[in-house]
């Protein structure tokens, strides 16, 4: 089983045997492009370039070829916006990334005329930056020629899920324009009952129809790749990333929740057959659809910037070397020091929806030096994870037993710790971390026969570690009570 796992900073692709464990990864980062302040690209093309590579890397690795592989399924960065040209494959203009903040001005001018949750009731969604269905309308309205060639039907709107199906399908000579329901749900122009683009709101985003793909299940063959690499092998399944990591970690029952540490943080709930509405400043999404049948849906809390804020100690204030240096910092001390460090570096998501938010270091004294900075970064994502849980918990009425956490930033068992402290719960890491690929790979997986069930997903799931919570309630409450001050001060800034 081959998953491709497009990411926020890096592509990968996992080669999965049946019981769930790696046999082969390949990755290779992608640059990032930041134009002006609050500007985040990517460049499709190496996007796809880097796809290909990883998956040779990958099957070399493992000595085996395409003809080896059952099925792949695709998991992607989700919101992150491209069009293309239909009959050339070329890009019109850098993918605008889920943390580019450039349609503001649209967010607030809709919000002025109907509130900022006017669209929540049809699309499970507050208006923001983060979605893709108005970063659409801005690249129609400011790429020279872009809606007249959108509305003639010779361009291509998706996410990147939608692209790298297209390439791996044919491009040009034949490819599919498809997406499924978890990623049209990220674009704020999908009704989450019917599960298709809703007219009146493609006409208030002065979108096309004829740029939009065909919405389909995330479990189904959706055709052969052709490209040589994959040829032959069936694509059949395809979730956005934070979904996918629900799956992966066989989330599959009302009240099951996982957070992604990643680039970000993204907590999923698995809400059942119905939509819960959110009154907490979550959203509201579509978990998954297998085939023609039942589709499960989520309640989902945004962070936009955690892991990242590592990488931004590395290569903006260079006290560390590397991501992973930054746990042996923070531990130099024994606490915070007092310091709390909001990162609205791209404003603030879920529960607050702060597009004005900017980052603000709060508490610094001259006691305070780089290893509180450090402890302050981390026990951020901390904090905000709670903020997070508690809203989740008020929303569905439920209270989460345990955490699932996977992503590259729970290796970093400080954070893990102080998360258990923080939630007042345990933090569950399962032993094959690399969930959000392992989705993708379950969806297609299902649709193919590799696996018979989602009993055999179940099945396959096991704990790696296990952190209980050390703190008590008044400290806690303590820590929690400065970390909300401090976001206090990051509001409305600009």
């Amino acid at each position: 089983m081959g998953a491709i796992d497009q990411g926020t900073t890096s592509s990968r692709f996992i080669v999965f045997d049946r019981q769930g464990e790696i046999i082969a990864l390949a990755q290779r980062e992608h640059t990032q492009i930041y134009p002006q302040p609050g500007w985040v690209e990517h460049d499709p093309l190496e996007i796809w370039r880097n796809t290909e590579a990883v998956i040779g890397a990958a099957l070399d690795k493992a000595g085996l070829t395409a003809a080896d592989l059952a099925c792949v399924g695709i998991t992607n960065q989700r919101e992150t916006t491209l069009i293309w040209d239909r009959s050339t494959g070329q890009p019109l203009a850098n993918a605008l990334v889920w943390q580019d903040t450039r349609v503001n001005d649209l967010v607030a001018e809709l919000a002025r005329e109907g509130g900022q949750d006017r669209l929540r009731a049809v699309t499970g969604l507050p208006l923001a930056s983060y979605f893709s269905g108005l970063k659409l309308r801005w690249l129609l309205d400011h790429v020279e020629g872009a809606r007249a060639r959108a509305a003639a039907g010779d361009l291509l709107f998706g996410n990147v899920d939608a692209w790298l199906l297209w390439q791996l399908t044919g491009g040009p000579a034949g490819g599919l324009h498809l997406t499924d329901a978890t990623n049209a749900s990220r674009t704020q122009l999908m009704r989450l009952d019917t599960l298709a683009w809703d007219d009146d709101i493609l006409a208030l985003f002065d979108v096309p129809r004829a740029v939009l793909p065909a919405i389909r299940s995330s479990s189904e063959v959706y055709g052969e790749a052709r490209t040589p690499v994959l040829a032959g092998v069936p694509v059949a399944g395809i979730l956005g990333d934070q979904q996918a990591a629900l799956f992966g970690q066989a989330c599959f029952k009302p009240g099951e929740a996982k957070n992604t540490y990643g680039t970000g943080c993204f907590m999923l709930m698995n809400t059942g057959a119905e939509p819960v509405p959110s009154r907490h400043g979550l959203v509201t999404t579509v978990a998954s659809q297998l085939g023609n049948g039942e589709v499960a849906y989520a309640l989902e809390g945004s962070i936009a910037i955690t892991g990242a804020l590592v990488q931004w100690l590395r290569d903006n204030l260079g006290i560390i070397d590397s991501s992973a240096d930054v746990e042996r910092l923070a531990a130099g001390v024994a606490d915070n020091g007092d310091v709390y460090f909001v990162p609205a570096l791209s404003g603030l998501y879920a529960p607050y929806w702060q597009e004005n938010a900017r980052g603000v270091i709060a508490g610094l004294t001259r006691f305070a030096h780089k290893g509180h900075i450090a402890r302050a970064a981390l026990e951020a994502t901390a904090y905000q994870t709670r903020d997070v849980i508690e809203a989740m918990e008020k929303d569905a009425g439920i209270t989460v037993a345990e955490l699932r956490v996977d992503g590259g930033m729970v290796a970093n068992e400080l954070l893990m710790q102080f998360q258990a402290d923080m939630l007042g719960a345990p933090v569950v890491r399962p032993r094959v971390s690399e969930t959000t690929a392992l989705g993708a790979a379950y969806a297609a997986g299902l649709a193919t026969g590799y696996w018979t069930s989602r009993d055999d997903l179940v099945a396959n799931w096991h704990i790696d570690r296990r952190w209980q919570p050390r703190m008590g309630p008044s400290p806690r409450d303590a820590l929690f009570a400065r970390w909300r001050k401090a976001v206090a001060r990051s509001l409305d800034w600009v």
